[in-house]
């Protein structure tokens, strides 16, 4: 016979979980420290390298393009799930988190490159929790989220 395609028993893209969740996190951190990270190998380095050899080509441009294609979808989809407040009240809530863990000892950020690399993870959360969002607002309240667009 044929598939049985009722929504209780089948996953489907509104379907959310932990899992896809620690997806969308690995997703938006690769996406973050592939374009800068304190290591020194990310496009940023790689760019600059380049440019101070004089050897910058087409390969940085499809690159570079790739990386902004990339940026663009996970900064309009946080800011039409999360909001301008939703983004504001969550990077306060992951500053004081970042405070707190310093206040305990359980954090050090005595370089400019620890400090980076905890704006880096910290940014990688936010935008995981943006692109997560309207998932959980569905689990919470059962409303959907849609965009109006005339």
């Amino acid at each position: 016979m044929g598939k049985d395609t009722s929504s209780g028993n089948r996953m489907g893209a509104r379907d959310f979980s932990v899992s896809g969740f620690f997806l969308r996190l690995l997703g938006t951190a690769t996406m973050i420290f592939a374009t800068y990270n304190p290591t020194g190998w990310s496009f940023f380095h790689w760019v600059r390298d380049s440019m101070a050899d004089g050897a910058l080509g087409p390969a940085h441009f499809v690159v570079g393009i790739v990386l902004i294609i990339g940026w663009i979808i996970l900064l309009t989809a946080t800011s039409r799930s999360m909001g301008a407040l939703g983004l504001i009240l969550g990077s306060a809530l992951f500053a004081g988190i970042v405070w707190l863990l310093i206040d305990l000892g359980w954090l050090n950020i005595d370089s400019r490159s620890d400090l980076t690399w905890v704006v880096l993870i910290v940014l990688s959360f936010l935008l995981a929790i943006g692109l997560s969002w309207s998932h959980v607002w569905r689990r919470l309240t059962g409303q959907y989220s849609t965009d109006d667009i005339d």
